[in-house]
């Protein structure tokens, strides 16, 4: 039986990073079901099929293969065929790695996402409550929408765009105890290589800023606010709320969504 969790990492180049992130799917105790998404031109696509392989039998792990769309295509193609089948769904790059904690990090995530249409992330040990690099949210929010993130995004962004709709909907959580870290060259805990590259060459963070800007300023952003907000008063009985508009938790223990709007 599916866990109501989905986990979605689109992967390119790193086939070893597969037994490093079930590693720590088993260190943490985490039952979430992880989806592993390849490019068929993957030049370590036989590393891929291999782990493929060797997990057959871990009903947690789904391989999906298919044509290259760059990281934020990948994640809304699989997003929403995903949202018809589990609750919530949540994003890790392949250099994402969850941490120990007393609690495991995905229930933390459905214990915070159960109060109705939200968004939570934690820790990356890099970027902290300034962006989600690694978020989970309810699958309405992408059903609402029909993207996990903007489209006119390729990979860069996507971290502010889903603090941005969090906030906008009134509906986020940044847990500073839930210790997702983020291995970055940025933070001295990768090697550069071909990915990392071309992910953050002055090109790719040009016109994902750009796109960004273009998303945030004009209209795109209060588009989807708009429906977000929707959803949201559509869960509490047709109103919005009076509240906060975030909630930082560093209580060591999980809690629910904050139910707010500004």
């Amino acid at each position: 039986m599916a866990d109501d969790l989905l986990v979605i990492i689109p992967t390119r180049g790193r086939p070893h990073t597969i037994p490093e992130i079930m590693l720590a799917w088993d260190g943490t105790g985490a039952t979430a079901d992880v989806l592993f998404a390849v490019d068929t031109d993957d030049p370590e696509l036989a590393g891929y099929k291999k782990h493929a392989a060797d997990l057959k039998a871990d009903s947690r792990v789904r391989f999906t293969f298919g044509k290259r769309r760059r990281l934020v295509g990948t994640l809304n193609a699989q997003a929403v065929k995903a949202a018809k089948t589990h609750r919530f769904l949540a994003f890790l790059g392949d250099d994402h790695r969850p941490r120990v904690a007393d609690q495991p990090w995905d229930e933390r995530i459905r214990i915070c996402l159960s109060g109705g249409p939200g968004i939570v992330y934690g820790n990356d040990l890099l970027q902290g409550e300034k962006m989600a690099t690694a978020v989970a949210m309810t699958s309405d929010i992408v059903t609402t929408l029909g993207y996990m993130c903007p489209p006119a995004l390729v990979h860069l962004c996507a971290d502010l765009c889903w603090v941005d709709w969090g906030r906008g909907m009134g509906r986020i959580t940044y847990l500073d105890d839930m210790v997702i870290e983020h291995l970055h060259p940025a933070a001295s805990k990768a090697e550069m290589d071909e990915v990392y590259e071309d992910c953050n060459s002055p090109e790719r963070a040009e016109q994902d800023a750009a796109a960004y800007y273009d998303y945030r300023d004009n209209g795109g952003l209060e588009a989807d606010l708009a429906e977000l907000r929707k959803l949201v008063a559509y869960s509490n009985g047709g109103a919005l709320p009076a509240g906060t508009t975030s909630a930082t938790n560093t209580t060591g223990s999980a809690e629910a969504v904050i139910k707010g709007a500004s």
